[in-house]
């Protein structure tokens, strides 16, 4: 659980709650964080200077609260996401930023309680109602969740997110039935939700039912660009043994992303499995240069390299991996392997 503290606001929310809940947000209505000054983010500083110039604009702290959060400003996000509230309380997707930005700072309560009450502001709100019930299920309030997902449906009986969410509470709860039927009826409602596809792949193939690549096969068909649906399949097909099928899918994610280290990484290990030494030394190296802080990527290159007798290389892989982890057990045993052999 991300936060143990509970925060509780007023059933419907106020100006006076969200300026508590904000940390002062909106004390300052020339740009709210006059002490920071420039902060060398230009996009940051340029609507700082469109605030002070129009300090009454709410989409202009909402940019400025949104480079925050990118940022990891969460003090800052909260304050201008408060402020655009405060300016203009009748837009739901203010409070989903600020509830955003709670639940990164690690105040899933909080959160909570700031979606809790935009469902009051906006009942009849569907992305709104979506968003508490994922919040509910994030702090395990399944019953809470799932209630929420009943209010969508009276306003919407074919919403396929509402069965979505109800199959992602069903999965937590481990009713594997259930949990299949409502993803099935999302997508049979909205096969544009991959979500959907990958889960119930997941779920067959923990049943180990064949028909689980049908459903990878749908995801990575509708969307050939998503990761996550690609990375699911390569996963499948890694424990049925299909593992040429899984690398060539981890290539193809990097030709999406070449920064994605765990498609290098999974590769090294498949390439390990058939045999391949310098192939795989080849994957785990590239793995390190895009995540210098991968720590079994450093091990499994040193394994590599050993396995193929560059002993002086392995050692520096297997003390690079304990110099991050000190208490990295593999790797010591590795290490000590070579020190006694040498």
């Amino acid at each position: 659980m991300k936060a143990k503290l509970f925060f509780s606001l007023l059933a419907l929310i106020g100006i006076t709650a969200l300026s508590a809940c904000g940390d002062g947000a909106g004390d300052n209505a020339e740009g709210g964080t006059p002490e920071m000054g420039q902060t060398g983010n230009p996009t940051i500083d340029g609507l700082t200077q469109a605030i002070s110039a129009n300090s009454g604009n709410p989409d202009l702290y909402v940019k400025r609260g949104d480079v925050f959060y990118e940022n990891r400003g969460y003090d800052e996000a909260i304050r201008d996401y408060t402020k655009a509230i405060q300016l203009d309380t009748t837009q739901p997707v203010y409070y989903h930023k600020l509830a955003d930005a709670y639940l990164d700072y690690f105040k899933s309560r909080q959160a909570l309680e700031i979606l809790k009450s935009a469902a009051q502001r906006f009942p009849e709100d569907i992305p709104t109602l979506l968003k508490l019930s994922e919040y509910h299920l994030i702090l395990m309030q399944y019953e809470e969740s799932m209630k929420t997902i009943d209010r969508v449906l009276k306003i919407d009986p074919q919403n396929a997110e509402a069965y979505f969410m109800f199959g992602m509470n069903f999965e937590e709860r481990k009713d594997t039935v259930r949990a299949i039927n409502s993803y099935q009826e999302a997508v049979e409602l909205d096969a544009s939700i991959i979500g959907g596809w990958v889960n119930l792949g997941q779920l067959y193939a923990g049943l180990g039912d064949p028909l689980a690549l049908r459903y990878f096969d749908n995801a990575t068909r509708i969307a050939p660009n998503n990761i996550t649906a690609l990375h699911s399949k390569a996963d499948y097909l890694t424990a049925t043994n299909d593992l040429e099928g899984a690398v060539a899918l981890y290539r193809r994610i990097i030709t999406i992303d070449p920064q994605y280290d765990d498609a290098y990484f999974n590769s090294g290990l498949l390439y390990l499995d058939m045999d391949s030494l310098s192939k795989a030394e080849q994957q785990f190296d590239l793995a390190v240069k895009v995540s210098p802080t991968h720590i079994r990527a450093y091990y499994f290159r040193g394994l590599s390299r050993e396995l193929q007798g560059k002993p002086a290389e392995a050692v520096s892989d297997y003390e690079q991996a304990l110099r991050m982890a000190p208490d990295y057990e593999q790797a010591q045993e590795r290490l000590n392997g070579l020190k006694e052999a040498g």
